[in-house]
């Protein structure tokens, strides 16, 4: 019998999935294309999230502050053609919604009209009103805390953030008010193992850790780092599942050598015309 299909992941269903009320962990990954969605997908994970990530890992650049809008809905738009059973998230770009909270409706809407369920934005009570905004116009919104990519020069690089007593009650706080107002889950990254513990039992909000510890309600992970796809050292919270970038060396190395030996096309992959065509064509 073939596997039953599985229901479509949709935010309140993310919002539900509470560790402490009986739930199992939820997995995110990252995708940025249809191929790796598809995959990801088939694995079996809840949510995929398209991450600014991108602008790091598909297109080279040293941060994620170097996409925007267009280049985001680009990404979006292909992963949702996957059609995936997973939730997908977007994430919303550096500057796309830190000025008027108009703006970030509008910007939240074009990855919703892209694909994304629900969108992704870093900070806290400083992004309060893009938050509210984007929630009242009726799309699910997934907040992020802690280190915060888009503030790299703030923080003067990607460093562990709430390792003072100060800074981690600033976090608490922070995440009570983006799961008071009604975020579908609130992403912890970079934080030590206790504040995230603090911050999972104290809101209604899901957890979901990257280099959070073990706590969070679920976990994300950059794709090609847990496959071992970058030629980045991975942060100490990354766990490598698989070394596909030397897969990849290796099956594209024998593709070289086999068309600078003549072994490639053989008879068996050659579309061969029939002996009339041949001689037509003075063969």
């Amino acid at each position: 019998m073939s596997e039953p299909e599985r229901q479509k992941v949709t935010a309140p269903w993310v919002r539900s999935r509470k560790r402490r009320q009986g739930a199992d962990p939820v997995v995110w990954v990252t995708a940025y294309d249809e191929p790796w969605a598809r995959l990801v997908d088939r694995a079996g994970v809840d949510v995929i999230l398209v991450g600014d990530t991108l602008a790091e890992i598909v297109l080279g650049y040293e941060d994620t502050l170097h996409v925007d809008v267009d280049v985001m809905a680009h990404h979006v738009a292909a992963v949702a053609r996957a059609r995936p059973r997973a939730l997908v998230v977007g994430d919303m770009p550096w500057m796309s919604y830190h000025l008027e909270p108009s703006d970030a409706v509008r910007n939240a809407a074009r990855l919703v009209r892209a694909g994304a369920g629900a969108v992704k934005l870093e900070g806290g009570h400083q992004r309060l009103g893009a938050v509210e905004a984007i929630l009242a116009a009726e799309i699910p919104v997934i907040g992020h805390l802690g280190l915060t990519p888009q503030s790299v020069h703030a923080m003067g690089g990607y460093r562990v953030q709430g390792r003072q007593v100060e800074a981690a009650a600033r976090l608490v706080e922070d995440a009570r008010l983006l799961s008071d107002a009604g975020c579908t889950a609130v992403v912890l990254e970079g934080v030590p193992d206790v504040v995230a513990e603090r911050i999972t039992a104290e809101i209604a909000a899901p957890t979901i850790g990257i280099g959070a510890g073990a706590a969070c309600d679920g976990q994300v992970l950059v794709l090609h780092d847990l496959l071992g796809m970058t030629a980045r050292t991975p942060p100490k919270f990354v766990r490598r599942y698989a070394d596909v970038g030397q897969v990849v060396v290796d099956a594209v190395s024998r593709y070289c050598d086999d068309v600078r030996a003549s072994r490639f096309p053989a008879e068996e992959e050659t579309y061969h015309g029939s002996d009339d065509l041949r001689r037509a064509l003075g063969g």
